[in-house]
């Protein structure tokens, strides 16, 4: 029999917050290789960029402790799973994946300390 362990987070460390418009967010989300998902939680469209895997932040992680280099957020009241837009710089119609994660708990706590602390533009 093997032993299943859930051990959630138990601290999220952001380094820094940029609130974007909508089109930036979905920009940036444009690769390449393809479209990069956003996340939608409770009214807040976002992305996050980890920092790199050292062997330090392993070790942060197994102790609960995750690390969030920069995060790049909207307003976006409603959920819907894709966002299509016109992309002048690529000449053509884009779709941008939004998974909700408004069941998430670290990203219902994460918009709730976002909402509190970030100055309104």
């Amino acid at each position: 029999m093997v032993k299943v362990t859930f051990s959630p987070a138990t601290d999220l460390v952001i380094h820094e917050t940029v609130e974007v418009t909508k089109d930036d967010l979905l920009l940036e989300r444009i690769t390449p290789q393809g479209n990069l998902p956003l996340y939608w939680c409770n009214g807040i469209l976002f992305s996050f960029s980890s920092v790199p895997m050292t062997e330090e932040i392993v070790k942060e992680y197994l102790k609960g402790r995750i690390h969030w280099l920069e995060v790049h957020f909207t307003k976006m009241d409603r959920y819907t799973p894709v966002i299509t837009f016109e992309s002048a710089e690529y000449k053509s119609t884009m779709n941008v994946k939004v998974i909700d994660t408004s069941t998430s708990e670290l990203h219902k706590e994460f918009i709730t300390w976002l909402k509190s602390n970030v100055k309104k533009k």
